[in-house]
């Protein structure tokens, strides 16, 4: 059986690693075994932070909403309840992004809801 060497297979995976790491402190950018566990590490906490900014985001909107609702003399939780029982289908997103941008026209849909 003939030798197989594989060490252009294994520079390149070193190379692969290393070039994630860049800009890494002290010997996690340019100590393999050491980039290896930032580079797990690294993947582990960006994929739960996706998770995370999602669920920052949302309380962020409730917020700006609870804020731009309280001054057309609502709460929050009843600005909610009121879109769903009149059947209007925007979202937290939307609604946050018109209360900050477009306060007259969030002005029109609390009235909208009251009614």
């Amino acid at each position: 059986m003939p030798r197989v060497k594989r060490g252009i297979l294994h520079i390149k995976k070193r190379a692969r690693i290393l070039k994630q790491t860049k800009g890494y402190k002290w010997g996690r950018k340019n100590l393999i075994k050491q980039a290896i566990t930032a580079s797990h590490k690294a993947g582990a906490h960006a994929f739960r932070d996706r998770r995370i900014k999602k669920r920052i985001n949302r309380r962020l909107w409730q917020v700006r909403l609870n804020a731009a609702t309280r001054e057309h003399g609502l709460s929050y939780s009843k600005f909610i309840s009121l879109l769903k029982a009149k059947k209007i289908g925007l979202d937290r997103k939307v609604l946050s992004e018109i209360a900050l941008k477009k306060p007259e026209i969030f002005a029109a849909i609390t009235k909208l809801v009251k009614k």
